[in-house]
């Protein structure tokens, strides 16, 4: 069974956030969604900047098995990105809630966040 912090929120199609507390978000992809694509070998970061829309692509991981589009969790725009990705993709395996986060995001509007699950909601929705 895989991990799901229970102080993150989460989107149904496997994106975790972490509410910032300050108007921002820290976004990554969930342990579930890294076991599924297995061993990511490339990771295409959203540029600063770029405005957010929730439920619409904004980055890419690519795996040995296939690629995968990562969807906003919120409305918003990018802040800042993880370059550590460039160099080590397969951080995302390795810790998808630690030193894997794809970007920090700030907000649009701070209720898009009482639109996500909570860990047990989206633990239900994996089983």
């Amino acid at each position: 069974m895989s991990t799901i912090p229970e102080n993150l929120k989460y989107a149904d199609s496997h994106e975790w956030v972490l509410d910032n507390g300050d108007g921002t978000v820290t976004v990554g992809i969930t342990d579930h969604a890294q076991d599924l694509l297995g061993d990511v070998v490339y990771v295409e970061l959203p540029e600063v900047g770029a405005a957010t829309t929730a439920s619409e692509q904004f980055s890419l991981i690519e795996s040995v098995k296939a690629a995968s589009d990562i969807y906003a969790p919120v409305n918003g725009e990018i802040i800042e990105v993880n370059e550590a990705l460039e160099d080590a993709p397969e951080l995302i395996n390795e810790e998808p809630y630690e030193g894997a986060w794809i970007a920090k995001i700030k907000l649009s509007d701070p209720a898009d966040l009482d639109k996500l699950l909570n860990a047990s909601g989206y633990a239900d929705s994996i089983e």
